[in-house]
């Protein structure tokens, strides 16, 4: 095991891709969750302010499905890179599989679906062990809501993202479709010629991207293929 003052640090930046083969599905999914729910309705901050028992009935069905799901072999092969690695993990998915797993710094963007918060007061959090239901007041007096990061919402996160991106001495993209800004706009602040290595199972076409190893598997497979890739920038 590598000192922890001498290892060099990995920057992992994971999305739903990651979490797919533990079965959480997301809005692209045909056959998810997401089929029975207009996305603006529930993951929009104007569908909370409209419609706020549909969108914490959405939330809650989630929440239960995350809590049954367990960590994959991606996750738990990126815990094993802990020991050569200053492993940072940025994260845009909403579920806790990295923790599960064991992984020491994770960096959620778009926020965490065990956890609620005072819709007027976003520093008043707490976990959410049950279902959020209306009337459930935070002690500001105002409505728990999820802790998510809905469209129409800041990404509070992001500055610090940028920095961990900033020091990176080695950037990985995991199961995330570079789609979605801001959290996609994390890899122009990599330094220049950095190795950057994109797993996933369809490589986005970003033409933009220089990537220095392109994995096109799942992310199981592909995080095993990273961990031999890895031992030639230590």
């Amino acid at each position: 095991m590598v000192p922890s003052s001498l290892k060099k640090k990995l920057v992992v930046l994971t999305g739903a891709g990651i979490s797919a083969e533990s079965g959480i599905k997301t809005f692209r999914d045909s056959d998810g969750l997401w089929e029975e729910y207009d996305i603006m309705e529930v993951a929009h901050i104007n569908g909370w302010r409209k419609h706020p028992a549909l969108v914490l009935d959405f939330y809650n069905k989630r929440r239960h499905q995350i809590k049954a799901a367990l960590p994959n072999q991606a996750h738990k092969g990126l815990v094993d890179l802990q020991a050569e690695w200053d492993v940072q993990i940025i994260t845009q998915n909403i579920d806790n599989l990295h923790e599960r797993a064991g992984s020491k710094q994770v960096m959620h963007l778009h926020g965490e679906i065990v956890k609620m918060r005072s819709e007027i007061n976003p520093e008043m959090l707490v976990e959410a062990t049950d279902d959020i239901v209306i009337g459930q007041l935070a002690s500001d007096g105002a409505q728990y809501r999820p802790h998510i990061v809905w469209f129409g919402e800041e990404v509070p996160m992001i500055p610090a993202a940028i920095q961990l991106v900033i020091q990176a001495h080695v950037l990985v993209i995991i199961g995330t479709s570079l789609q979605v800004y801001p959290a996609a706009s994390l890899i122009e602040y990599a330094q220049p010629n950095i190795p950057i290595i994109v797993i996933d199972k369809l490589i986005p076409a970003n033409q933009s991207l220089s990537v220095s190893e392109a994995i096109e598997q799942p992310a199981t497979i592909g995080v095993e293929m990273l961990k031999e890739k890895l031992k030639y920038y230590l």
